[in-house]
C-alpha cells in the first residue's frame, strides 16, 4: 500500500445544533482515486470542503503528510479544487483561466506558457486556449476546471460532483477521460458523487455514507458483492434484501425455504439480513432445478438484458436475464450458494431510553406513552423501551399521531417496506408496514400500550 497523504482522524463538524459529520476516520492514500458516495445531506462534501480548507472541523484532526493543516488556509494547501459549477471567469480566455493561479504566484511568463500547454494538452483541449470560456460547451467547460486545478501541480485533486451538470452521454465520455488522467497524472483523487453506477466506475476505493458516518469502505467489487448493511446494499446497485435465519454456519433460511450459502459465523438461528443481486438469480420454466417457484408480474426490455419481477408465495424478486418471460407465466428460481450475501442485522427491534412515571406510563422520545402495567419497578426509574418495527403505526394526518416525524430512507425488504423515520425528538424509529410512503413524507407516529416493552436496566 502506497504511503498515507491525508488521515481524518475524529473528525466532527456541527452548523449549529445540527452535527453533519460524526466522528469520521480515514485514510487516503497517494495516488489514490477515492471517491465519497452517499445520498444528499450524509457530508460527503463537508469532508471535501474542510480537506481543502474551506471549513474548519468542529472536532478532531486533519493530517496531511503527517501534519495537520486543519487551521492552514487554502491557498497554502497542495490541494486543488473542481466544482461541479466549474467557478470559470467569464472574462478571461481559457489561457488565462488556467493560468490564473500561476500568475498570482508570480511565476514566470515562459513558465506558465509551458504548463498551460502542458495543462490543456492533458485534458485534450490544445486548440482551444484563446477561445472564450463561454463558447464552449459544458464537457470542455469541465475540462478547463480541471486543468486550471492540475497546471499548479497539486498533490490532491478534489472534484466536487464535476460531471453532474453534464448530459448522459458526455458524462460517460468524461468519467473515462477522468481514468485515464488520474493514470497519467500520478496524483491522488478525491472524488464527491451521489451517482453509484459513477463511483464502481472510476474509483479504487469507495467510502460510503450516509447520516454523517462512514457505512463502509472497500473496493468497488468489495462494496458490491459484499456490503456490511442493508443500507449499502440498496444504495449500491438494485438489490433483493430479505428477512431471512442463519440456521446454522453455511445454512439459511428465507421466503419459508432452506438455502445453501458460504457465509460463517453468524451462530444459530440468528436472524439477518439477505442479498441476493438481480443478476444472480437464474430464471427458467418451472422445473425440479427450481428453488422458488412463482409468476412473472412485470417485464422490461432495458436494452442489454429483460427487468421482470417475480412473486414467490407472497415475496417479490427482482431478476435481470437475457432470457424473456412473459407477464403471467408461472417462473422457476434458483441462486447459487456463492451468491447469497449474509448480513448482520443493525437492529431486530426499537430501543430507546426511557423513564417510568407510573404503573401504566413510560416517557421516551419526548412524549408519555400508555403501556401494559409494569411490576416491580418504582415511579421515576430509568428503563430501556423496545418496539417491533411491525408495531410502530404511521398515519398521513401528522396530529393524530402521539408524536411526528419524517421518512427519510424506505427500503423494499421483498413482502414489506421497512422505513427510517426522522422523529421531532432528533431519533430514529424503525417501521415495517405494508403501506407506500415516500421519502419525505411528514407522518404522526402512534405506538400501542400493547407494544411497549419496558424492560430495567442492569448493569
Amino acid at each position: 500500500m502506497s504511503n498515507k497523504i491525508i488521515e481524518l482522524k475524529g473528525l466532527t463538524k456541527n452548523f449549529d445544533d445540527q452535527q453533519v459529520l460524526k466522528g469520521i476516520d480515514l485514510n487516503i492514500y497517494e495516488n489514490e482515486f477515492l471517491t465519497l458516495l452517499g445520498p444528499s445531506g450524509c457530508g460527503k462534501t463537508t469532508i471535501l470542503r474542510i480537506i481543502a480548507g474551506f471549513e474548519e472541523p468542529s472536532k478532531g484532526e486533519l493530517l496531511f503528510n503527517g501534519i495537520d493543516i486543519s487551521k492552514l488556509p487554502p491557498y497554502k494547501r497542495e490541494i486543488n479544487t473542481v466544482f461541479q459549477k466549474y467557478a470559470l471567469f467569464p472574462h478571461l480566455n481559457v489561457y488565462d483561466n488556467i493560468a490564473f493561479g500561476l500568475k498570482l504566484k508570480k511565476t514566470p511568463k515562459q513558465t506558465i506558457g509551458k504548463k498551460v500547454k502542458a495543462a490543456l494538452k492533458m485534458v485534450g483541449m490544445t486548440d482551444y486556449e484563446y477561445r472564450d470560456v463561454d463558447s464552449l460547451s459544458g464537457g470542455q467547460q469541465q475540462r478547463v476546471a480541471i486543468a486550471r486545478a492540475i497546471v499548479n501541480e497539486p498533490e490532491v485533486l478534489l472534484l466536487d460532483e464535476p460531471l453532474a451538470a453534464l448530459d448522459l452521454k458526455m458524462r460517460k465520455d468524461m468519467q473515462m477521460e477522468l481514468k485515464e488522467m488520474h493514470k497519467s497524472l500520478g496524483i491522488t483523487f478525491v472524488y464527491v458523487t451521489h451517482d453509484q453506477e459513477e463511483a464502481l466506475t472510476l474509483s479504487d476505493t469507495i467510502v460510503v455514507m450516509s447520516e454523517g458516518k462512514i457505512q463502509q469502505i472497500g473496493t468497488p467489487i468489495d462494496i458490491y458483492n459484499e456490503p456490511i448493511n442493508s443500507f449499502v446494499a440498496d444504495f449500491i446497485g438494485e438489490s433483493n434484501i430479505l428477512n431471512g435465519t442463519m440456521i446454522h454456519d453455511k445454512l439459511v433460511r428465507f421466503c419459508g425455504t432452506e438455502f445453501e450459502c458460504v457465509d460463517e459465523g453468524f451462530g444459530e438461528n440468528t436472524p439477518v439480513d439477505v442479498v441476493i443481486r438481480p443478476e444472480d438469480l437464474y430464471i427458467f420454466p418451472v422445473s425440479e432445478m427450481a428453488q422458488l417457484t412463482g409468476v412473472v408480474q412485470t417485464s422490461i426490455f432495458k436494452g442489454v438484458h429483460y427487468e421482470m419481477t417475480v412473486l414467490c408465495g407472497g415475496y417479490e424478486f427482482l431478476v435481470q436475464d437475457y432470457h424473456h418471460f412473459e407477464v403471467g407465466a408461472e417462473v422457476g428460481l434458483l441462486v447459487k450458494p456463492f451468491d447469497i450475501h449474509i448480513m448482520k442485522k443493525e437492529r431486530v427491534c426499537n430501543t430507546f431510553e426511557g423513564k417510568l412515571q407510573d404503573a401504566t406510563h413510560v416517557e421516551f422520545l419526548g412524549c408519555t406513552f400508555e403501556c401494559v402495567s409494569v411490576e416491580g419497578l418504582e415511579s421515576g426509574t430509568d428503563v430501556k423501551v423496545e418496539v417491533d418495527f411491525d408495531k410502530v403505526i404511521l398515519q398521513d394526518n401528522e396530529e393524530d399521531g402521539t408524536l411526528t416525524g419524517e421518512v427519510k430512507f424506505i427500503l423494499y425488504k421483498g413482502d414489506h417496506y421497512h422505513l427510517t423515520v426522522w422523529s421531532d425528538w432528533d431519533e430514529n424509529v424503525f417501521v415495517d408496514t405494508n403501506d407506500v410512503w415516500d421519502d419525505g413524507d411528514r407522518v404522526g407516529i402512534t405506538i400501542p400500550p400493547d407494544a411497549i416493552r419496558v424492560i430495567k436496566i442492569t448493569d
